[in-house]
């Protein structure tokens, strides 16, 4: 009996052993140079749980705060099971940028690897991002934009404005969505009727390239474009990810521009200094048209709406709208004397960027003017909105176009009072939990 219960305790010291050396190199992965500080978490889950619990919405994210605080700037650990560091400095931050596709290139996390399918497209490397603008240029492009998107962008939220004006309360997220499905919809695929879910959107996607390939109709839309890209020899698209694509410019144009718009409205309203100089310098865009009727102009976004896009810059800036930022390291890369090891996922957070008093003043408060004189229009070392480097978003254009005409209707014609103020928090994306809804009746002098 004896015999058996010292083979039983060594088995579970072995048992033990192992498990507790299993731990300790999950805890302490293998580097070729000193990595950052910081703690990989629980084994499998590593610290996933912790980064997605949801905080307040005028904050740097609870999870990288705390480590920021206990680690400093730079630090390491395991989120959605990878072993990732993440840079909160803006000198790193735009090291990894300035080092795109020598030492940092595309890299996701292991689960949505698993998720959208390790021969997705659009997860690798290949899919090169030049090669997205330039098959986007006519439909999100500034020249697309210039020439055709704006004046549907312009008519459709025309159109939107006064069908709410005698409808009572309106949802400001819900509405801007809806106006970018209603001009998008047509621009993507031609005479197909405004998509209601994203099955019916699949479905159609899938059946209108094989119908118009076979009778060789040709239409000025994106899917034309899609459609002649797969004919061409080596194309890196097949029709599931043209469909993709497709379904992804809808998904992203409409999502993220319209909580956007939404909180540069719930910033303005609580500032009647801002909304009296936007009213100012919308009034006398208006004044100084030839034909009063006529909609917004190429010319006067560009060069007339100087204090608009001071205040969608601030909007952008304090909505963090994308937690992380991921690339992957392609090698070990040395950086302030750590070493971020090949194949690491490397994450950076613009909020905490952000909303460092270093480099914006009172960086809670909604300051445009802050933005006076400065470049406005791309990412810098202190300002990604929409990322930077050589993967500047291929959408921030069309965004910040969008945020302007809306903003510009808003205010030149209308008045407005909030009936339901919005509530926000992250976890980690944005969350509304209460929408922003507003009342907007003709301003007395239109």
């Amino acid at each position: 009996m004896s015999s058996i219960w010292n083979v039983a305790m060594l088995i579970i010291a072995l048992v033990v052993v192992r498990i507790s050396h299993w731990l300790h190199r999950w805890s302490n992965p293998k580097c070729n140079g000193k990595l950052p500080p910081g703690a990989m978490g629980f084994p499998i889950i590593g610290e996933t749980v912790d980064f997605l619990k949801p905080c307040g919405f005028n904050d740097i994210p609870t999870f990288v705060k705390k480590r920021m605080i206990r680690y400093g700037l730079l630090f390491r650990t395991n989120i959605f099971g990878s072993k990732t560091v993440v840079s909160t400095d803006p000198d790193v931050i735009n090291q990894i940028f300035r080092q795109e596709n020598t030492s940092f290139g595309l890299g996701y996390p292991d689960i949505l690897v698993k998720v959208f399918g390790k021969d997705n497209l659009f997860l690798k490397e290949v899919f090169i991002h030049k090669y997205l603008q330039k098959i986007t240029m006519q439909i999100i492009g500034s020249e697309g934009l210039k020439q055709t998107m704006i004046g549907n962008m312009d008519k459709a939220t025309r159109g939107h404005f006064r069908s709410k004006a005698s409808q009572g309360s309106f949802n400001v997220r819900k509405e801007v969505e809806n106006l970018i499905v209603a001009y998008m919809t047509p621009k993507l695929i031609t005479l197909i009727k405004v998509l209601k879910s994203r099955g019916e959107a699949i479905q159609v996607m899938k059946d209108v390239p094989s119908m118009r390939k076979e009778s060789r109709e040709k239409q000025e839309d994106f899917l034309n474009t899609m459609l002649e890209e797969l004919e061409k020899e080596g194309s890196i698209f097949d029709q599931g990810s043209a469909t993709n694509l497709i379904f992804l410019l809808a998904f992203v144009a409409r999502e993220g521009t319209s909580s956007c718009t939404a909180l540069a409205v719930k910033f303005i309203s609580k500032d009647p200094k801002v909304l009296a100089e936007l009213k100012r310098e919308h009034k006398a865009i208006v004044d100084n048209r030839k034909y009063k009727k006529a909609g917004v102009s190429w010319e006067e976004y560009t060069h007339n709406m100087i204090f608009t896009n001071m205040v969608i810059n601030e909007s952008l800036r304090l909505s963090n709208t994308t937690p992380l930022l991921f690339r992957k390291a392609l090698h070990d890369v040395e950086i302030k004397g750590y070493t971020i090891p090949a194949s690491w996922i490397v994450a950076v957070a613009p909020s905490a960027v952000h909303y460092d008093p270093t480099n914006y003043e009172n960086p809670f408060e909604f300051n445009p003017w802050r933005w006076e004189g400065k470049e406005m229009t791309r990412g810098s070392k202190t300002f990604m909105a929409f990322g930077s480097g050589v993967r500047l978003c291929v959408g921030a254009e069309f965004a910040r176009l969008q945020m302007a005409i809306f903003l510009h209707h808003l205010v030149a014609y209308y008045d407005f009072s909030v009936v339901q103020d919005s509530e926000i928090t992250r976890s980690p994306f944005l969350q509304f939990t209460k929408d922003l809804l507003i009342n907007i009746s003709q301003s007395p002098t239109k």
